[in-house]
């Protein structure tokens, strides 16, 4: 009697751990997967929409071929805009890209050197973030600094801060995550960093540096340093859920560009002609990646090339939520436009 006992008392806890498990499923994720593969990009995309995404402008450059322009959903969903795929973007940690290369040609000029310090270059910082005496530009541009991540600060995005200075001094006086070169961390304050670094040694903003260096060679007429020095009709409109205003005008620091501009530069960067010369592009080899993605309330960025099929894809979805299953939703949303595109 107690041996039977025994095991319905077992089965009833597989029974409920089954139904347990089945209830912590994501769902919305494992539906978005086993879903058919459509015959179509544009089919993709506009599947796009069921996933909760307010609006979805897809670029795909095929090598041979014409470029191709999908969208779907709202460019403003307040006023029902359809979105249009000549948009401009929001393009967030994607601009990591334009500042690693920015570097590399900098360092080939002879204007820095990669094992130069931080405290060489900013005295005044030394003591103020730590190790800044043995912390390399290197090592800022690989994420291997240890110092915090300004926008992981209590509450950042609530308020977050509207010039450089004042989110680098989120960070000043803060103990590093760990020791210089012991291990990785991604941290924007690096990248503020070398976006000021950039701006003490040429002698120019930031931005105007990618113009003249990397935009302008490149003909590229649509990507902007700031949000302020746009045209905001131009711009898709960009959503947090639950959160009802439109996150356009939100002065994030960040870049905006088109799809297709961000896609050219993207072509560029891989088949090596944003450089100078070889020795430039073994030096941007040495330090950083060759694809990225991008996330800031409103605005979720892929930018990826693929050599097995010479094509570059640039995705943006404009709603984002970063407690839910939203960017694991884009990915999938995008590894399924890369699989159509291979099974073609």
């Amino acid at each position: 009697m107690k041996k039977n006992r025994s095991k319905l008392v077992v089965r009833i806890l597989l029974a409920v751990g089954t139904l347990t498990s089945f209830y912590f499923v994501p769902w919305p994720i494992v539906t978005a997967w086993i879903k058919p593969l459509p015959d179509t990009i544009q089919q993709q995309v506009n599947a796009a929409t069921d996933m909760g995404f307010d609006g979805i402008i897809v670029y795909v450059d095929e090598a041979g071929k014409e470029p191709g322009f999908y969208a779907a959903g709202y460019k403003n969903r307040e006023n029902k805009t359809p979105a249009d795929p000549h948009s401009l973007f929001k393009i967030a940690s994607v601009s990591k890209l334009y500042t690693a290369v920015s570097i590399a040609k900098l360092v080939n000029s002879g204007h820095l050197t990669l094992d130069s310090t931080l405290a060489f270059y900013f005295p005044e910082l030394n003591g103020r973030i730590e190790n800044a005496d043995r912390i390399t530009v290197r090592m800022m541009v690989q994420h291997r600094s240890g110092i915090p991540n300004y926008t992981d600060t209590k509450n950042y995005w609530v308020h977050p801060k509207q010039n450089d200075k004042e989110r680098l001094d989120l960070v000043l006086d803060l103990p590093a995550n760990f020791e210089p070169n012991t291990d990785f961390e991604y941290s924007n304050t690096n990248y503020l960093l070398l976006s000021m670094l950039i701006e003490k040694v040429s002698g120019v903003s930031k931005f105007q540096y990618v113009k003249e260096n990397i935009l302008e060679p490149l003909g590229l007429k649509n990507t902007y340093g700031s949000i302020k020095d746009v045209d905001l009709d131009d711009v898709m409109s960009g959503y947090y859920v639950g959160y009802e205003n439109d996150l356009k005008t939100d002065d994030n620091g960040v870049m905006l560009a088109t799809a297709q501009d961000l896609g050219t530069f993207l072509r560029a960067l891989n088949d090596g002609s944003v450089f100078k010369d070889q020795k430039e592009q073994e030096i941007y080899s040495s330090i950083y990646r060759y694809d990225h993605t991008g996330l800031i309330p409103g605005y979720q960025t892929i930018a990826r090339y693929y050599k097995d099929i010479d094509t570059v894809v640039i995705q943006f979805t404009n709603t984002v939520n970063f407690n839910g299953y939203n960017w694991s939703l884009s990915e999938i949303n995008f590894n399924r436009i890369v699989k159509i595109l291979r099974e073609k």
